[in-house]
């Protein structure tokens, strides 16, 4: 019996993928009046989460406000789509400096992750979920991950898997905490 070999994509190619995939998904006139928020997982199959609340949104609103008043040069962005090796995930809020911006293009999708991505908790978060988001963006090229938690309260993530620390190296004036 032959042995089973297989042949698997190289990095670029699989950012190619993830880009292609998700151009067509933006340009779905079907997905467009979806409210679910959609993401895709490695081999370009939808995934779908509840949308998120009023809540949820003020504080992306008030964290891209905030890194827009504390970074001079760059750019907020929000419900960021970025390639990742689990297909394309969107950062709640995301800064990229103006030199970033110029590496990524103008592409629907960012083949590479801004400097700073953010990841505002919902109630149908898991751990494990949000652990890998984080591994994720930081394996894109992430230099910080911050979690946002229920009460505003911010993590800031400058490693995999290390406990996060109540200040941003990137932005250091960036508050602990985000008031509503």
């Amino acid at each position: 019996m032959p042995a089973l070999t297989l042949d698997l994509p190289s990095q670029k190619s699989l950012v190619a993928q993830n880009l292609s995939r998700w151009a067509a998904l933006v340009a779905d006139p079907k997905l467009a009046r979806l409210t679910e928020r959609i993401e895709t997982d490695r081999f370009g199959r939808i995934i779908m989460s509840p949308p998120p609340s009023a809540h949820h949104g003020s504080y992306q609103f008030r964290i891209g406000v905030l890194l827009r008043e504390n970074m001079d040069d760059g750019r907020v962005i929000t419900e960021c789509p970025i390639c990742t090796a689990d297909g394309v995930k969107a950062a709640d809020v995301a800064w990229a400096s103006a030199a970033r911006l110029e590496e990524l293009g103008d592409k629907v999708c960012f083949p590479r992750a801004p400097e700073i991505c953010v990841e505002v908790l919902s109630p149908s978060n898991t751990r494990e979920e949000i652990l890998e988001k984080t591994a994720l963006y930081f394996d894109a090229g992430a230099l910080e991950v911050w979690i946002c938690s229920a009460d505003g309260t911010i993590l800031f993530h400058r490693v995999v898997g290390k406990g996060g620390t109540l200040h941003s190296e990137i932005c250091p004036s960036f508050p602990a905490k985000v008031t509503l």
